[in-house]
This record gives structure tokens, sequence and C-alpha cells, in this order.
């Protein structure tokens, strides 16, 4: 059950980008430090500056302040109009350049640390698991899923499944080397490490589903 919804002040009153970007920077800190059970609307409040009020005004309950937090990191980090392929554009670059930011979404501090706390709290917090999955990983599969769908019927890929496809790609690029990251059991990969495996995946995806 999500907390009460507040009544929306002013529905017509623009919204203050500077204000919800201050609201959405104290949620991503208090969801992963206090988890989602834990975080309440108050508290970000309180945390953001701003009233309780205007924390409602722009996000009308946590599971919606949640997702926004979440589909604003991956905007961030993998924006949409990255899954396009534009006149002139080579499919191979494309593919390196969504593989590269994908490494580097899920290898960041703030990803590290938000797969830490949803495997520790992921059992008594189903709700958070499921927002989170919804609003992350599976808007870039979705994402990629299009993207793919777009140049198999251009003819420039042959993929049956381009929702299994995209699973693929994203599988190959994490490999084991994230899960070694996430247990502490090895370093974030660097930039050069990120574009040797980057350029090997893309290379055996266009050999498995090339013409």
């Amino acid at each position: 059950m999500s907390e009460q919804t507040a009544p929306v002040a002013s529905r017509g009153r623009p919204k203050d980008p500077a204000k919800r970007r201050a609201i959405l920077d104290a949620a991503k800190e208090l969801f992963l430090t206090q988890g989602f059970a834990g975080t309440s609307m108050d508290a970000v409040a309180a945390e953001a500056g701003v009233s309780k009020l205007t924390v409602y005004s722009h996000f009308s309950d946590k599971e919606t302040l949640f997702t926004a937090a979440i589909e604003a990191k991956c905007e961030n980090q993998m924006p949409l109009p990255m899954f396009a392929l534009e006149e002139g554009d080579s499919l191979e670059e494309v593919l390196k350049r969504i593989g590269a930011a994908f490494l580097g979404m899920i290898d960041s501090e703030d990803s590290i640390r938000l797969m830490r706390l949803l495997c520790a709290v992921a059992p008594r917090e189903p709700e958070m698991a499921r927002l989170f999955f919804e609003a992350g990983p599976q808007r870039t599969l979705g994402e990629m899923e299009r993207f793919l769908r777009r140049v198999n019927e251009q003819g420039l890929l042959q993929i049956d499944d381009p929702a299994v496809a995209a699973e693929q790609f994203f599988g190959m690029l994490m490999g084991c080397r994230h899960m070694r990251v996430l247990i502490g059991n090895c370093e974030v990969p660097s930039e050069e490490e990120i574009r040797a495996r980057v350029a090997l995946v893309v290379q055996s995806f266009l050999r498995a589903y090339g013409n």
C-alpha cells in the first residue's frame, strides 16, 4: 500500500525543474540508504529542502517518485535517442555506443549500491524490486528490442525473436564480471576494458545475426 496521496496544489501552476531535480536527488539517496519501505515522502521533502506539498505536486505517491528516480538515472546514462539508427550511421558503431553506455550505467556507483541493496531487501520489499525492474532493466530491454526489430525490418540483421536477442546482447556484456563487481570480488572495469569487451560482444552479436 502506498503512502496516502496528498492533494495537488494549483494544477495549472508550472513545475519548477530545479525543485524536481532536488527532489529526485534526495529520493535517490534516501532510497539507496533507507530502502523503499524506510523512505517517506516527509523525509524526501526535508532532504530536498522543499515542502511535502511540493513533493506531491511533482510526484503523486512514493511509487511514482521511486519509478521517476530510476527512469531519470537510465535516461541520464542511456537516453532514448541512443537507440536509433540514423541515415549514415554504422550499425556496429551504434551497438558499441549502446553497449558502452550500458556497462557504464550498471557499473556506476549508484547502480552498484542499488543492486546490493535490492539483493538484501528484495525478500521483504518485493514492491521495490518490482518497480526497479519495470523502470530500469525492463525499459532498457524494451528499447533494445524495438531497436533490433527496426534494424531487422531494414534487412540489416536476421533476428527471429528481437526480445531474446536483446537479452542475449546485454547478457553477453554483463557476463560474470558484473557479478564479481557486485560481490566486491573485482574492481569496476576501466574504460579501456569496457571498450574491449563491447567490441568483442558486438562482433559476436553481428556474427550470430548478420546477413
